[in-house]
C-alpha cells in the first residue's frame, strides 16, 4: 500500500510538471500568434490606404496653378471615405460624423501620418506638384472588420489551446502511468521477495536505461538485505554451535560431582574444569560480539607485540599442560597495527591454542613488519595441515586430519573460522602452509 501510495505521489508530480510545460507552451504559442496576427492585420489595413491615397492622387490634375479633381467611373468607390482638401478648402469629403470630418480637416498641411480616431485610421498624404504644395489626400479605413477577425482569432485560438490541453493531460496521464507501472509493480514485488524470498533477483543484467538501473539497484538491495540476513544467521549458528561442547562438559561435569561423592580435591578439580569450560564460552562470546562489531564499526591500532603477548599469556596454561614451549619472537619496540589490540588477541588465540593443543614440544609466535602490513606467524612441530584441508579447516564446524590424534578438548572446529572472520573484518588474511608442522601466518594493516 505503501509503495501504491508513492508510486500515485510521483504520477502526480510528473503529470503537474508536463501540464505546466505544455500549459506555458500553448500560452506562448496563442500570444505569439495574436500578435502575429494583430500587426498583420494592421499591415492590411496600411496597405489599404496606401491603395485609396495612391488611386486618389491618379485622379488629381492641376488646372491654371489650381488642382482640380477629376471624376472618374469609380469614384463612387474611391471617395467611401477620402477627402481632397486644396489648401485647407475641400474638394471632396465623404458623409462621415463631425468627428471624423474634423479629425481629417486636421491632417490638412501636416506632413505625411497616420491617426486612429475611434475605429477609423485615416493616412494624410500631401499633394506635391513641382516642388509646390498644392494640398493634401486624407483616406480612412474602418478597423472593425480587423479587430473583429483579431477577437475571433483570439477566442478561437484559446478554445482550440483548451481543447488541445486536455488532449495531452489524458495522454500524459496514460503516458505517465503506462511508463511508472513497471517501476511500481517491481517496487512491489521487491518488497514482497525481502519478506519472503530474498534469493530472487530481477537479472536484468548490466543497466542500459532507468528501468533496468532500477532493476540493479533493487538487486544490490535485496543482496545487501540477504547478506545481513546470513551473517545474522551465521552468527547465531556459529554462538549456538561454539558453546554447545562447553555447555555440554559443563552439565556433564556438574552432573557427575553430584552423583559421585569426592574428597575436597576431587571437587577442586571439578570446580577448576568448570572454569575452565566457562572461560571458554566466555571467550566464545567475546570473540562472537567482537566479529560482528568489527564487521560494522570503525578500527583503533594497537601495538603488535603487546596484543601478540596477551594471546600467548592466554594460552600458557593448555602449552604448560601439555609441556609444550611456548615463546614470543617480537621486537622490543613492536610496529602499530591498524587494529584493537582485543582484535587482534581474538584473531591470534585460535591460532595459538590450535599450535599448542597439536604441537609436539614447541609453539613458536613471531611478529614482523613486511611492506605495509604485519605479520603474525605461528609455528608449531606438530603433524601439520595436508593441503587438502588447507582451506576446508577454516570452514565451522570442520576439523583437520590431525584432530583425530586424540587431543582432549579439541573444541567444535570454529575457532580458525572465527580467526579468519575476524581478520577479513580488519581488512587482513589468515591463511596456513600445508606440510609438516602448523604454520599459521596472519597479516594485518599497518598503522
Amino acid at each position: 500500500m505503501r509503495s501504491r501510495l508513492r508510486s500515485a505521489g510521483l504520477r502526480g508530480r510528473l503529470l503537474a510538471a508536463v501540464l505546466l510545460s505544455v500549459t506555458g507552451a500553448l500560452a506562448v504559442t496563442i500570444l505569439a500568434f495574436n500578435v502575429f496576427l494583430d500587426a498583420r492585420l494592421s499591415s492590411d489595413a496600411n496597405n489599404l490606404l496606401h491603395s485609396r491615397v495612391s488611386a486618389e492622387l491618379s485622379t488629381l490634375q492641376v488646372v491654371d496653378g489650381r488642382l482640380v479633381a477629376v471624376e472618374s467611373p469609380d469614384d463612387a468607390a474611391l471617395d467611401s471615405q477620402v477627402w481632397v482638401f486644396a489648401g485647407t478648402r475641400a474638394l471632396e469629403h465623404p458623409r462621415v460624423p463631425a468627428r471624423l470630418d474634423g479629425a481629417a480637416s486636421g491632417l490638412v498641411g501636416g506632413k505625411r501620418r497616420t491617426l486612429e480616431v475611434g475605429s477609423t485610421r485615416l493616412y494624410a498624404v500631401p499633394v506635391v506638384r513641382r516642388g509646390r504644395r498644392l494640398g493634401t489626400v486624407v483616406a480612412g479605413v474602418s478597423l472593425q472588420p480587423y479587430q473583429r477577425t483579431a477577437r475571433i482569432a483570439l477566442v478561437s485560438s484559446i478554445i482550440l489551446g483548451l481543447i488541445v490541453l486536455a488532449g495531452v493531460t489524458l495522454l500524459a496521464r496514460w503516458l505517465v502511468g503506462a511508463a511508472l507501472r513497471p517501476v511500481a509493480e517491481m517496487t512491489q514485488q521487491a518488497a514482497e521477495w525481502s519478506e519472503h524470498d530474498l534469493d530472487r533477483r530481477f537479472g536484468l543484467g548490466e543497466p542500459r536505461d532507468e528501468l533496468t538501473e532500477l532493476a540493479a539497484t533493487l538487486d544490490r538491495l535485496l543482496e545487501r538485505l540477504a547478506a545481513g540476513l546470513r551473517h545474522e544467521q551465521r552468527f547465531s549458528a556459529e554462538l549456538s554451535h561454539e558453546l554447545r561442547t562447553p555447555l555440554s562438559r559443563l552439565s556433564a561435569r556438574a552432573e557427575l560431582a553430584l552423583r559421585h561423592p569426592r574428597d575436597e580435591p576431587g571437587y577442586r578439580e571439578s570446580l577448576t574444569a568448570i572454569l575452565e569450560d566457562a572461560a571458554q564460552m566466555t571467550r566464545a562470546v567475546d570473540a562472537l560480539v567482537a566479529a560482528a562489531r568489527s564487521e560494522a564499526g570503525p578500527r583503533g591500532t594497537s601495538d603488535a607485540r603487546a596484543a601478540a603477548d596477551r594471546a600467548v599469556s592466554t594460552c600458557a596454561p593448555l602449552a604448560e599442560r601439555r609441556n609444550v614451549a611456548l615463546e614470543l619472537d617480537a621486537p622490543a619496540a613492536g610496529p602499530r597495527v591498524g587494529v584493537d589490540a582485543d582484535l587482534i588477541e581474538r584473531i591470534l588465540s585460535p591460532l595459538v591454542e590450535n599450535a599448542c593443543r597439536y604441537g609436539d614440544s614447541s609453539v613458536r609466535v613471531s611478529v614482523r613488519a613486511d611492506d605495509g602490513v604485519v605479520v603474525f606467524d605461528v609455528i608449531d612441530d606438530g603433524p601439520g595441515v595436508d593441503a587438502a584441508d588447507a582451506e576446508r579447516i577454516f570452514e565451522p564446524g570442520v576439523r583437520g586430519a590431525a584432530a583425530g590424534n586424540g587431543q582432549a578438548g579439541a573444541g567444535a572446529g570454529l575457532g580458525l573460522s572465527l580467526a579468519r572472520r575476524l581478520a577479513h573484518a580488519a581488512d587482513g588474511t589468515v591463511s596456513v602452509e600445508p606440510g609438516p608442522g602448523g604454520r599459521f601466518r596472519v597479516r594485518l594493516p599497518v598503522a
